[in-house]
């Protein structure tokens, strides 16, 4: 039985997700908005009790070289990382050095545009996000370093075999899951009202955000022309079940699904007790979207003058009218008008390629090749 924790009250109430989705998905919902991630929140909390120094050697060290290499860990840290170095019985050699491939059949400019248009945009519609970074003061002033720093981290997580524990994106995943437990920590210091929203960085907030980095995320890349097969699809969800288990994400939330119909479920619910979006939502894609305006040039070839407008109407193409006009992304008729034939063209090209098995493999190991050589030169 889950406890019955108070529901916040900025979101949709128990009632509408009982009327909805039924009492189990109320009973998971009421856990997962009053939830953070126990592991990682008790590791800060241990940390500020030992002596932040010390602690964040032996965090680093724990996330690099593994538990065993820990003469004297911890309790909550030994916890922590005796949860990410267990692999889920799915989590197997397939999937940890090939089911990520899928991703490089498309560009990273591709995958830019479709992290900050798409799935970044999506993940500051959440008021509570953006409350926590309105009380942590990391609105928009940061929003160019996140949109930095999110993009290598993701690049670093695709990279065939970079999950394994100790490789790179292990590690940047775990040092991703402990920043949110630090923000959680310094938003509650800083007077978040849990009673609003709920937890900071809660579950449901954590799932939301999983959602648009896979359905949001492949979405945005279908609409501009770099669809994936069913088979595709598939194998980059399951990768992104691992992911979850790295984040913290509880397994009851996302593992299971494989395609974006089984996603879009999902996010009905996430969307259902997620709460109406504010003016920070707002500013804060203006922020992303200005941060990568200039990227749209190198994957389009967009005029310049047309750079802003083609973004706000790849965004509109996305995220659809209604929520854009919350946002306040403008609409682009013209740009728009221009769009259409350019992405049909590259949707048109990326099937060429698809039915020549040479030039697709050779496409895939150049986008690869570009990933690996762009992560290297920002060590």
């Amino acid at each position: 039985m889950i406890e019955q924790l108070e529901w916040p009250t900025g979101r949709a109430g128990r009632s509408t997700v009982l009327a909805q989705f039924g009492a189990a998905r109320a009973d998971l919902m009421q856990w997962a908005l009053t939830t953070g991630d126990v592991l990682a929140d008790a590791v800060v909390t241990e940390m500020h009790e030992i002596g932040m120094k010390e602690a964040r050697v032996l965090l680093s060290k724990g996330i690099r070289e593994g538990l065993a290499a820990l003469a004297d860990p911890p309790p909550a840290l030994a916890a922590l990382l005796r949860q990410t170095e267990t692999r889920p019985r799915y989590a197997d050699d397939h999937l940890l050095d090939r089911a990520s491939m899928p991703f490089y059949t498309a560009p990273g400019p591709v995958h830019l545009i479709a992290l900050s248009a798409g799935a970044l945009v999506r993940v500051y519609e959440s008021p509570s996000i953006s409350e926590v970074l309105t009380t942590t003061g990391r609105l928009v002033d940061g929003a160019e370093r996140r949109l930095q720093e999110t993009g290598a981290w993701h690049a670093q997580a695709m990279i065939p075999g970079s999950l394994r524990a100790g490789q790179p994106g292990y590690v940047a995943t775990l040092e991703v899951r402990m920043l949110h437990a630090q923000m959680r920590k310094l938003a509650l210091d800083r007077g978040y009202d849990t009673s609003v929203h709920g937890y900071p960085i809660n579950q449901v907030d954590l799932g939301r955000t999983w959602i648009d980095f896979t359905l949001t995320g492949r979405t945005a890349e279908d609409r501009l022309g770099f669809g994936l097969t069913t088979r595709e699809t598939a194998d980059l969800y399951r990768y992104w079940w691992y992911i979850a288990h790295l984040l913290g994400i509880d397994a009851r939330l996302v593992e299971g699904i494989t395609s974006n119909v089984a996603a879009q479920r999902i996010d009905d619910l996430f969307q259902t007790v997620t709460g109406p979006v504010t003016e920070d939502s707002a500013a804060l894609a203006d922020a992303t979207l200005a941060a990568v305006t200039s990227r749209l040039y190198e994957v389009l070839n967009v005029p310049r003058a047309l750079a802003r407008p083609a973004l706000n109407a790849i965004t509109r193409r996305i995220h659809g009218d209604s929520m854009c006009r919350d946002l306040k992304v403008p609409a682009a008729r013209a740009a728009d008008a221009w769009l259409g034939p350019v992405l049909s063209g590259l949707a048109a090209a990326r099937e060429r390629r698809r039915r020549d098995p040479r030039r697709w493999q050779a496409a895939i190991d150049k986008n690869l090749t570009a990933a690996r050589t762009l992560l290297a030169a920002n060590e």
